[in-house]
């Protein structure tokens, strides 16, 4: 059986250049399943995904991280939430079926935004314009504006399969000079691989076929799973900032308070007894 759902990292023995490579399956049907997403957004947020993992794995961090894209155009929101265990979410908020799995014709004019909050320490965030046509380019973009680090990221989505994934290369911090021609000539290999062939090999298969000629060291893999995080505990505390005089009035016309999840469509409903000890409201109220 395949192993879908795995983040590999490694390295090249006699070049400056790490990398990853990771296939996801499961944790991409997750993240679609109950929402009738069209394509092209089925398209964009296993791209998303893809992009986040291969991102949480690189930066060293223990806390949270939210890469979200934000714009003009037909799809207003797309967001991956998710932790430094690999644990990650999605959803996306759109008004209209976008025109093309472009992402200018997606999400128009905008920003990928990463933000990190950190177990301990400062929340970090950054922000690329929304310049280039690829998530990739705009995140190799923010590679080289954040890190100065050529990065090279291969995205790969079948809407059809439910299957996304990708490959992420880049330069030692202490590469020479002449170390960057290799990484252009590891690029060019990596640019040779397809959407079907790739998913069609072990992640192993995929590193032997693109670097045979070098020298590659794997490291144990993670596992990537879907995660979504709500509870009825912290929905209700999320109705709790609510103004109690709202929630009274909410109660009164309908005798319950709903709320669904946006991203696993969990259902939960509060009734009036629910509220009492979080609202303040009293039964003769």
């Amino acid at each position: 059986m395949k192993s879908y759902d795995q983040l590999q990292r490694y390295l090249f023995e006699n070049v400056q250049v790490r990398g990853e490579i990771v296939q996801l399956q499961q944790s991409y049907e997750s993240m679609l399943v109950n929402h009738d997403y069209p394509d092209s957004i089925k398209q964009i947020l296993g791209e998303l995904l893809t992009a986040t993992s291969l991102l949480t794995a690189t930066l060293k961090f223990e806390g949270d991280i939210t890469v979200q894209l934000q714009g003009d155009g037909p799809v207003k929101y797309v967001a991956i939430n998710g932790n430094n265990k690999l644990e990650l979410r999605g959803v996306a908020r759109f008004d209209a079926e976008p025109a093309s799995a472009n992402l200018s014709d997606i999400v128009g004019k905008g920003y990928l935004v990463i933000t990190i909050t950190p177990t301990k320490g400062e929340r970090y965030q950054g922000i690329v314009a929304l310049e280039h046509e690829t998530i990739a380019q705009c995140l190799e973009t923010y590679f080289i504006q954040s890190e100065q680090l050529a990065t090279s990221i291969s995205l790969y989505t079948d809407t059809r399969t439910a299957k996304t994934g990708g490959i992420f290369l880049q330069t030692m911090p202490s590469i020479k000079e002449e170390a960057k021609a290799e990484f252009d000539h590891l690029v060019q290999l990596t640019s040779t691989m397809k959407t079907d062939e790739f998913f069609s090999l072990e992640a192993q298969d995929v590193l032997y076929r693109l670097y045979h000629q070098e020298e590659v060291k794997l490291f144990e893999s993670t596992k990537v799973i879907f995660k979504c995080g709500c509870s009825k505990d912290k929905t209700l505390n999320a109705i709790a900032s609510i103004a109690p005089e709202e929630i009274k009035s909410i109660l009164a016309e309908q005798g319950k308070i709903e709320v669904k999840c946006e991203y696993c469509l969990e259902n939960y409903s509060f009734a009036s007894a629910d509220l009492l000890s979080l609202t303040q409201i009293t039964p003769e109220q």
